[in-house]
């Protein structure tokens, strides 16, 4: 019931994030290229109950795609996604380096993840997702944060360590947020923190 409950909290911190960098992206290539310098606004929300939670998670396993959801959780793919989250949660509730090997270069067809491999960690197929693309400015020339994610091959042995992992119905293997990445020894990838410190 918690991890229903924190999937669905996850989901739209997500959604939220998604939003608020779409809104930035707009204002910053509007024709009018104005510059915001007010800032922004906190929206008071209010915090939920232990008692509103549980109604609000009731209400969502009754709708259709809470039930759905339910009967994921319950089907053999669903109880193997949850298998496999199991293997790794420790060294994901320690951030603790996993061994992993790349078995593909892309995502299952459809996912909408943003960018990201097929890796193997224990036998287990997972999902590493690195998200959507942001570009930043070196002193040279535009520097894009996932260049040398794009050097891996199919068997490279890496070292990856995240603070995250989730699972959609959608998707037949969890998905791991890929926060670092080594190869050979070599940093091939290092989460930036966000400026907003979110």
């Amino acid at each position: 019931m918690k991890k229903i409950f924190s999937i669905l909290l996850l989901a739209l911190v997500m959604v939220a994030g998604l939003v608020y960098s779409f809104t930035l992206f707009s204002n910053e290539t509007s024709e009018n290229r104005k510059t915001i310098t007010e800032t922004p606004k906190k929206t008071n929300r209010k915090l939920l109950s232990a008692a509103e939670k549980q109604a609000e998670l009731k209400k969502w396993e009754a709708s259709p795609d809470g039930m759905a959801f339910k009967k994921w959780e319950d089907s053999p793919a669903g109880k193997k996604v949850y298998a496999a989250e199991a293997k790794i949660m420790q060294s994901i509730k320690k951030n603790a380096p996993m061994e992993a090997v790349v078995t593909s270069l892309s995502l299952p067809e459809g996912s909408r993840l943003g960018f990201g491999v097929m890796v193997q960690i224990e036998g287990e197929d997972y999902i590493l997702s690195f998200g959507i693309e942001q570009s930043g400015k070196n002193s040279l020339n535009l520097k894009r944060e996932f260049d040398l994610l794009r050097t891996l091959k199919v068997n490279d042995k890496i070292s990856l360590k995240s603070k995250n992992v989730s699972h959609a119905p959608k998707y037949a293997y969890p998905i791991i947020a890929g926060d670092y990445v080594e190869r050979e020894s070599e940093i091939v990838y290092k989460r930036t923190p966000r400026k907003d410190g979110c």
